[in-house]
């Protein structure tokens, strides 16, 4: 009983007082469990936080399978998986299906009952999320993902059904990724480029990536506001990738969860800082097969992106997916896995896709460049879009 008493004693004292071996023990812990050790002392929560700022690789939650009608799966899966998760996020982007994000009763009944649904499961999953992350939620007719676990696990194209994930940015040294909002203003048909500026769009010799979407397409005057928004922002030294969305539910930067339901705009996320790398792709509608999609991901693979600690956005039309490629299913996200076996893979199917192809490299000039303007609005297309990160410690 001394024996154990005394060698307590001992254990008790290197837990207070050696910070290297307490570091080394926080980090086992996944993030939640990490933040509350943090309040047993001084020195826990110094080394907690150096642990912390250590964890700069992106982490994010899936959800593929279907499961009780109560809550959608995102919002299962984020509250199971963010107790795992070994990094604090800063900002999230989550996407989840159209159809039963809404709820399959509430699709066919009043827009009121629609959207009521729509806001209790943004504001369900956003509760979940750390209370100072910025927030970006989409809602999309299709849904492309990569399962958790392993960056290598094949990618998937889901294109009806429930489905959704969310991205966990952590704080990362040299990079800064903020949300933007531009809503289309009624009275004013020129839209304030000013906004630009504010929003770190411009006059920002960082800028490197610019994902954007738009909402309510369909609405009288939204290409052109879309074109208003894109066209000061194509310089050959941003990478320009997105798409058209059937809403966004999230945007806690502005306390704001649904859009109005006679607005239309566009919301995204900028990447900023000196050490991110970046490339597109343009699949167009020649892309029909195997061998086309392949090729199209050899040009992206001859950006020499670097592909450690790199994402993959795959942007859609609704109308390709197995239907385009005469019943293959996930076509698209296969070719990009055997190019990319390391890379995870997120994206949607929408209704319409902004990109080209176009490569900003670690000198951040574009190999094949030109005065002539690129088309970034299509229809019918895929635009495949790597982003690096920079190289983790």
């Amino acid at each position: 009983g001394g024996g154990a008493m005394e060698s307590a004693a001992k254990g008790g004292f290197v837990l207070a007082n050696l910070a290297e071996v307490v570091e080394r023990v926080l980090g086992f812990l996944p993030t939640k469990s990490l933040l509350r050790a943090a309040c047993v002392c001084r020195l826990w929560r110094e080394c907690a936080r150096r642990t912390l700022r250590t964890r700069q690789r992106i982490a994010w939650v899936s959800a593929l399978e279907p499961g009780p009608t109560d809550s959608h799966a995102l919002v299962r899966a984020l509250a199971r998986e963010l107790e795992k998760v070994h990094v604090l996020p800063q900002t999230v982007l989550y996407i989840a299906d159209a159809e039963t994000f809404t709820g399959h009763e509430e699709c066919h009944e009043q827009k009121k009952a629609r959207k009521r649904n729509s806001k209790e499961t943004a504001l369900a999953l956003e509760k979940l999320l750390p209370k100072r992350c910025q927030v970006l939620g989409l809602v999309t007719p299709g849904i492309v993902v990569t399962p958790m676990g392993s960056s290598s696990n094949q990618p998937q194209e889901i294109e009806e059904g429930e489905a959704g994930f969310a991205l966990l940015f952590p704080k990362i040294d040299g990079v800064k990724i903020h949300t933007f909002h531009f809503s289309k203003d009624v009275k004013n048909r020129v839209f304030d480029e000013s906004k630009f500026a504010e929003a770190g769009l411009k006059n920002n010799p960082d800028l490197r990536v610019v994902l954007l979407f738009g909402y309510n397409s369909w609405k009288t005057g939204a290409t052109r506001f879309l074109h208003q928004i894109v066209n000061p922002l194509n310089e050959k030294s941003i990478i320009l990738a997105g798409g058209q969305v059937e809403s966004f539910t999230s945007l806690t930067s502005e306390n704001n969860h649904a859009q109005p339901g006679d607005a239309c705009g566009v919301v995204g996320l900028a990447f900023s800082g000196p050490q991110i790398q970046s490339a597109t792709v343009l699949l167009d509608q020649d892309v029909a097969d195997e061998r086309t999609a392949e090729a199209a991901m050899q040009r992206l693979k001859a950006a020499n992106i670097p592909e450690h600690n790199t994402i993959g956005f795959m942007f859609a039309c609704v109308g390709r997916g197995y239907r385009h490629y005469k019943t293959k299913r996930n076509m698209e996200a296969d070719a990009f896995r055997k190019f990319f076996p390391n890379v995870p893979l997120f994206g949607f199917f929408g209704h319409g896709e902004i990109g080209c192809d176009r490569i900003v490299t670690g000198n951040f000039v574009l190999r094949e460049c030109n005065d002539i303007k690129d088309d970034l609005l299509h229809g019918y297309t895929t635009v495949m879009t790597l982003i690096h990160l920079g190289s983790t410690k």
